[in-house]
């Protein structure tokens, strides 16, 4: 009887070890496809040391696109953007920085969108003052309001900006609200604020919506993180900041005395009309509706602008700009891409503030590559954070940018640098929702915006120079010598950013 016990138990032994060989064989040749290296072998060492719950990990958040007729969606209006004749007359025309004009035609390629002139911009950098701006342009819509912001919560800061939206509709303004739907489940006033959209008769939609009853689902973490505000066609509004208080009324960042710091740009010109294309891929990936009427709507930039403050920079104009969308609803990572291709041609300077910095391979090297050709190379980053785990994967990589010759600067607490900017020597700059780490470029939706003008790039410098002022450089020695319990945190969290 023993012996037999024994033969039964050998045989379920070898029926598991079988089950799991066969689970890491199809893991790797189903995980290999059409994925970076780093992150194929992240994935399948998972998988096979943890076999079960690895596997259902994957299958839960191993798929790195969104669901097949969304991408349809996307092609679509790629299509019709790419058809359209409405900002032809706008094509920027430039020959400088050389360098740039492949890299414009690469952006249009993946994105859609070419690289239009006569743009006209003004940085808002406080978060009031940004708020305040967007509520003046929306009391001047005569026409349409578009809202696609990755958080928005009606609260005593965004409040006036929810109730701007609702008098605009009752005199006959078309409202129409995105706002992502996993980013808000857990937020105060996540409830209060749908019963005020509702009662302020708004149009208003989750994006990517995770309702598995109704059919509606796809890889939990991938959200649409984009930041947009576009009125009547004429105004446009991006950036980093989302609306809801500085604090996002988290109890952990009341306690902690914790606020977020932003840019934003506030745009007028034929550009406006690519923002407006964003929003509206969005829209009809939500809603099926498709807004033909306002679809190419273009108009000049005006020669008026808003007076700047102390939070605001003066207005620039006559400025290239180009609208990069990206996400998993394309076949490639754009922004990844587009950031890549900048630092690698940069001659002079490299400015880079990404409050969430965990670059790939090709970013990090790009980097660090930039620093070795003996250019001035810069990282803005928060001395404090609200997500562990990024927080310390991005400091794992901060000893080998410092040995290249990278300068990192902690802006101090207790507030979150959350703005997402980089400048390339004195004539091209990026704004937008993107950070610079792995979950911007491939699983999140994101929208940049390429600038193409001295004045401009001269009035994001004002910025990193005010970022610098009251940074605290980090030392090389110093930070080799940090305790290593904070080393060995940093390094495993270092490991979890490869499994996407």
């Amino acid at each position: 009887m023993r012996g037999s016990a024994l033969n039964t138990a050998d045989e379920v032994g070898v029926v598991f070890l079988i089950l799991h060989l066969v689970i890491g064989l199809t893991a790797a040749i189903v995980i290999s496809s059409r994925r970076k290296p780093t992150t194929a072998i992240a994935w399948i060492m998972t998988i096979i040391f943890i076999p079960y719950l690895g596997a259902i990990a994957f299958f839960l958040i191993g798929f790195g696109r969104l669901p097949r007729h969304r991408r349809e969606k996307q092609r679509q209006v790629n299509e019709l953007m790419h058809a359209a004749s409405g900002l032809s007359g706008h094509r920027a025309q430039f020959d400088s920085p050389d360098w740039l004009v492949p890299t414009v035609a690469m952006n249009e390629k993946l994105g859609a969108l070419g690289m239009v002139s006569g743009t006209s911009a003004t940085l808002i950098g406080g978060y009031e003052q940004s708020i305040a701006s967007m509520v003046r342009a929306i009391e001047k819509a005569q026409s349409f309001i578009h809202v696609e912001f990755y958080i928005l919560v009606s609260d005593q800061t965004t409040g006036e900006l929810v109730a701007a939206l609702g008098r605009a509709a009752a005199r006959g303004v078309a409202v129409r609200v995105l706002f992502d739907h996993v980013a808000t489940l857990t937020l105060p006033r996540r409830k209060e604020t749908i019963q005020e959209l509702d009662r302020l008769g708004i149009q208003w939609h989750h994006m990517l919506p995770l309702k598995p009853l109704k059919g509606q689902w796809q890889r939990p973490d991938l959200r649409n993180h984009r930041k947009l505000l576009i009125v009547d066609g004429e105004v446009g509004f991006t950036g980093s900041q989302n609306l809801i208080d500085s604090t996002y009324l988290k109890p952990g960042n009341l306690r902690r005395g914790l606020h977020w710091k932003e840019l934003m740009v506030r745009l007028e010109g034929p550009i406006v009309s690519e923002l407006d294309a964003v929003f509206i891929t969005d829209w009809y990936s939500e809603t099926d509706e498709l807004l033909e009427g306002e679809k190419y709507r273009v108009r000049e930039a005006s020669i008026h602008h808003e007076t700047p403050s102390t939070h605001q920079s003066r207005t620039v104009h006559g400025l290239d700009a180009q609208v990069i969308p990206s996400g998993p609803s394309f076949e490639n990572d754009n922004n990844l891409k587009l950031f890549v291709s900048l630092i690698h041609n940069a001659r002079r300077r490299v400015s880079i503030a990404s409050p969430y910095f965990v670059p790939d391979e090709a970013t990090l090297q790009a980097i660090i590559t930039a620093a070795s050709r003996g250019l001035a190379v810069e990282l803005f980053v928060s001395e404090v954070a609200d997500q562990a785990m990024v927080y310390h994967a991005q400091r794992s990589y901060y000893a080998d940018l410092l040995a290249a010759g990278v300068k990192i600067y902690q802006y101090p607490s207790p507030t979150v640098l959350h703005s997402k900017h980089f400048s390339i020597d004195d004539e091209v700059a990026v704004i937008g929702s993107s950070n610079m780490d792995m979950r911007s470029f491939s699983l999140n939706m994101e929208v940049s915006l390429l600038v193409r003008g001295a004045e401009f790039v001269a009035e994001i410098r004002k910025v990193e120079d005010g970022y610098r002022k009251i940074s605290f450089p980090i030392d090389l020695q110093r930070w080799t010598r940090r305790p290593w319990r904070e080393k060995i945190l940093d390094s495993l969290a270092r490991l979890t950013s490869a499994l996407q």
